[in-house]
């Protein structure tokens, strides 16, 4: 038995009966191989930093931490091929050595580019998609231990395997599309909830990349916007700046790696249309039943369509709103009462934090449902990906 695995926050903890950490695509071929062959239970894992209990396994649990490093580049088609263990910190510098960049960043830069596109980690920005669309090509091991090359014209696999929670096989290495190295400002505003809501669509449209916090303890709101130097809002008669900072897009974009507290999250996607009504909601709910307990921030970014089968925003131009509490205070109720206002505005859950759905009322709320369970059967026949709460999560019953 394996030492006492966490993530992140702590709330998820398990004692694997193996945790291996392969250096290579070889050896993991191997574990993978001899996990099948026994009838065995595997999960890979990167950083740790999802908040749900898609990371528990109680059989073999995989790292893919020395699976590191990028492969080759192509400078001219502004791609990459890099192992899926590969940090995104570490793959921002990387990549800025060859004047290429991932084309966004979420808040964390502490997460695995296999973990991020597994789990749909996006950023924000209405032209922006999650990080999990920058994936064109990948080599997957599959449960018996054969290498599954993954095209880019291969449009079924790609759409089951950018958002598929390792449901699929493992990740080795991914093909990602890029954009050239950036340069950008960002600018940190105070103001109030009013002053927001009624210029959103203008601080939407004009902005590279636009996201608010609301306070609710203090009831104000903090607005950050990225652009190149010099675009974007220029004018906020209605706001107090705060800071401003320009630098590389590596190292601007992304705000809370290394964050000293620690937290859990709740976080839904909605129809861009339903956002405004929806965080108006959250907000006055908290206000008259949360605000005693809850001090910790509610996030609003944006986030463009895709095609991906499981990816929160497939299909929809997505607004996502986040809760957020100290790790060490209540949070399992806060999230309870919130959750239903998320699922009256056709919310989707992020499949790396905490949500309470199933099947049952998980696959009415994706269009693709089906047809990602025809790749995952076809992939993983046996089931060797999948651990009893993704079983429930995926409302599989089979062997």
């Amino acid at each position: 038995m394996a030492d006492t695995w966490r993530n992140w926050s702590g709330s998820v903890a398990f004692r694997p009966a193996v945790f291996a950490e392969p250096d290579c695509e070889d050896a993991l071929a191997s574990l993978l191989r001899e996990t099948h062959r026994r009838g065995g239970t595997v999960r890979c894992v990167g950083a740790g930093h999802s908040a749900s209990r898609i990371l528990r396994c109680d059989d073999t649990l995989v790292s893919m931490k020395h699976l590191s490093g990028v492969i080759a580049v192509d400078r001219a088609r502004c791609e990459a091929t890099v192992r899926a263990g590969t940090e995104l910190e570490t793959l921002g510098e990387d990549l800025y050595e060859h004047d290429l960049a991932l084309p966004n960043y979420g808040d964390v830069a502490t997460q695995t580019i296999g973990g991020a596109i597994g789990t749909g980690t996006h950023g924000t920005g209405p032209a922006q998609q999650n990080l999990s669309q920058m994936m064109v090509g990948a080599r997957m091991v599959l449960a018996d231990g054969r290498i599954l090359e993954i095209g880019r014209d291969d449009d079924d696999l790609l759409r089951a395997a950018r958002v598929a929670m390792g449901t699929l096989g493992a990740l080795s290495t991914v093909t990602l599309r890029l954009v050239p190295a950036f340069d950008v400002e960002r600018r940190e505003y105070a103001t109030s909830t009013d002053a927001t809501l009624a210029n959103l669509d203008a601080l939407n449209a004009d902005n590279r990349s636009f996201d608010f916090y609301w306070y609710p303890r203090r009831d104000d709101i903090k607005l950050r916007l990225v652009n190149a130097v010099g675009g974007g809002t220029r004018r906020l008669p209605y706001a107090r700046e705060l800071t401003r900072q320009e630098g590389y897009g590596h190292k601007v974009i992304p705000t809370h790696s290394g964050i000293p507290h620690r937290f859990e999250e709740c976080e839904y996607a909605l129809p861009a249309a339903a956002g405004p009504a929806c965080f108006r909601e959250i907000q006055q709910r908290i206000i008259r039943c949360w605000r005693h307990v809850v001090g910790w921030r509610v996030l609003y970014r944006t986030v463009a369509a895709d095609d991906a089968d499981l990816s929160p925003a497939h299909g929809r131009e997505t607004v996502t709103i986040s809760l957020h509490q100290n790790h060490r205070l209540p949070w399992r109720a806060f999230f309870a009462d919130i959750e239903p206002v998320f699922l009256a505005f056709e919310g989707r859950p992020h499949w790396g934090k905490k949500h309470r759905l199933r099947a049952d009322a998980l696959a009415p709320r994706y269009p693709r449902w089906r047809q990602f369970h025809r790749v995952r059967d076809r992939l993983d026949p046996h089931g060797t990906f999948l651990t009893p709460h993704l079983r429930r999560l995926l409302g599989i019953t089979g062997p």
